[in-house]
């Protein structure tokens, strides 16, 4: 079986994310949904919008989120347009996916989950661009593209269904590897809506322990390594995943630690036991 291409560069840049893009030969067509992370007021690690610019009027994209199950500056659709009024996202049309309610896709074969609960706009678009910051995460070790189209367009309550491996009310108590495998779920079925009418990209800068939805956030203590695009979600988090462990910076400590406390590999392994796409990859540096 031919290993998925994962295109990478160590520039990291509007230019090289558009060259990314490119590279990978699907361009978007139709209503483009840009999924990207609005970031929670506070935060100093997320990636703004005039860096995505570029690559969101490529696709003459919509950007897309949805909120959050946890208190803070997007947890409701009217506190979540002010954040992303305040972060600049305005520039570009904005689109709250779960504003007017949710849908629910089914999931085949899943661990944990028999449906994933997505907001309900998801069905106005033709395609959907995954445009990542991978970084750790508190709470699944790390984030990048996985994480980004199953919590990430999870309505309010299919997030809190996903932290809690089905049962929305074990929110904050569910086993660990159970949470990870439900994200896993997730990526299932948004992977079987989409087809072939997806594209990702992770931009590894800013690589904090903590998630962009941290409104107090640790400082990155790795150094930048670059920009990936791939077709294939699991090997493109697994070479990001890669890249931090081959990196010569001692920084690189403090997130390894992160993503191995979390048991973050879980949800790669998950995945690709659910034949989502393959830990084995080609890395094609541009």
């Amino acid at each position: 079986m031919e290993k998925s291409k994962v295109y990478f560069t160590k520039t990291i840049s509007p230019d090289a994310v558009l060259a990314l893009y490119r590279a990978l030969g699907r361009p978007l067509s139709g209503k483009v949904a840009v999924k990207v992370h609005s970031g929670e007021v506070g935060n100093q690690n997320f990636l703004h919008p005039d860096f995505w610019k570029p690559m969101i009027d490529e696709v003459h994209g919509t950007v897309v989120e949805c909120n959050t199950a946890y208190e803070g500056r997007r947890d409701t659709t009217e506190k979540h347009l002010d954040t992303m009024e305040k972060h600049g996202w305005n520039a570009f049309p904005v689109d709250i996916l779960d504003a007017e309610g949710e849908l629910a896709l089914p999931v085949r074969g899943g661990f944990h989950l028999t449906e994933n609960y997505v907001g309900a706009h998801m069905t106005n678009y033709d395609s959907l661009l995954v445009l990542s910051h991978f970084k750790g995460h508190p709470m699944g070790g790390f984030g990048g593209a996985l994480k980004n189209i199953s919590i990430g367009l999870a309505s309010a309550h299919g997030k809190a269904v996903i932290h809690g491996a089905g049962d929305a009310a074990k929110l904050w108590s569910a086993e660990q590897k159970s949470f990870l495998e439900s994200m896993a779920d997730a990526d299932e079925s948004i992977l079987r809506y989409w087809g072939e009418r997806i594209a990702f990209v992770n931009v590894m800068a800013n690589m904090s322990v903590d998630c962009d939805c941290c409104a107090v956030a640790e400082d990155p203590k790795i150094a930048d390594i670059g920009v990936l695009s791939s077709l294939d979600p699991v090997a493109l988090d697994a070479a990001c995943v890669d890249l931090v462990y081959a990196s010569d910076d001692p920084g690189k400590a403090d997130l390894i630690e992160r993503i191995e406390s979390r048991k973050g590999l879980v949800t790669l392994e998950a995945a690709e036991s659910l034949g989502l796409g393959s830990r084995q990859y080609t890395l094609i540096e541009l």
